[in-house]
């Protein structure tokens, strides 16, 4: 077992593992906030009672979520979540660079290969990966850090994360790079998804295929709930109801 962990084929199979945990994390985490944009529709947006108690009545589905994410399980998930996050980023710089090197350096795509057929994102996984990492240390200071970590380290958190929402994208600027860092997003998980699965012996023509279609599906559902959360908060915060968040 640990000969097959330290091989070539051992390491992009934990790098495929790492990746489908987070692509399940990613579902989760874009349907929760989407719980947001539907709160829209129902007048509950900004709904949040005031005690600490979880999963309060009256409370908004999208508050509803956020406490889901506080209860005792999900809480002690979150160490093996960052865990997850640092395996796979180590994993995919160290086989990005043994490519590079196995392949002649940066000038690799010069000679036929493979590669050279191989989509646009496939090539820049890496610089992909480092827009997604880079936004995603800005995207923990607004949402992670005035809630789950508050939390974890027992000081008082933030409890009503509709708040959150309104103060992170109420300037254009912020949305912009978000809505950036969720297309970076898509191009990594579109070619992520279908190379997880030609990892574990998924490898033949048809399903091939048939997998590049379900991950531009996946990719596309879960960026899009993104995106929709962003651009409601955006309009909720300096449109529809400014005045519920003009403290912020």
């Amino acid at each position: 077992m640990a000969r097959f962990l330290t091989s070539s084929i051992g390491k992009k199979f934990i790098q495929s593992v790492s990746g489908a945990f987070l692509i399940i994390f990613l579902l989760l985490h874009a349907t929760i906030n989407f719980f947001s944009v539907l709160d829209s529709f129902t007048g509950k947006f900004g709904v949040a009672a005031a005690d600490d108690r979880l999963f309060s009545a009256g409370d908004g589905l999208f508050k509803l979520g956020c406490d889901f994410m506080s209860t005792p399980v999900i809480t002690i998930m979150v160490p093996i979540l960052a865990l997850g996050f640092v395996i796979h980023i180590f994993y995919g710089g160290y086989l990005t660079w043994s490519n590079l090197k196995a392949r002649g350096g940066v000038k690799r795509y010069e000679v036929a290969s493979k590669a050279v057929t191989d989509s646009w994102s496939s090539k820049n996984m890496l610089v992909l990966g480092i827009v997604v990492l880079g936004v995603l240390a800005f995207h923990l200071t607004h949402f992670w850090a005035d809630m789950q970590l508050k939390e974890f380290m027992g000081a008082e958190a933030e409890n009503n994360p509709y708040l959150l929402l309104a103060f992170t994208f109420k300037h254009w600027w912020v949305l912009a790079i978000y809505i950036l860092w969720f297309v970076a997003l898509w191009f990594h998980l579109c070619h992520g998804f279908w190379s997880m699965f030609q990892t574990v012996g998924w490898n033949n023509k048809l399903w091939l295929a048939r997998l590049r279609v379900i991950g531009i599906i996946v990719a596309s559902i879960i960026v899009l709930m993104f995106v929709a959360v962003a651009v409601n908060s955006f309009v909720e915060a300096n449109w529809l109801h400014p005045e519920l968040f003009a403290a912020i």
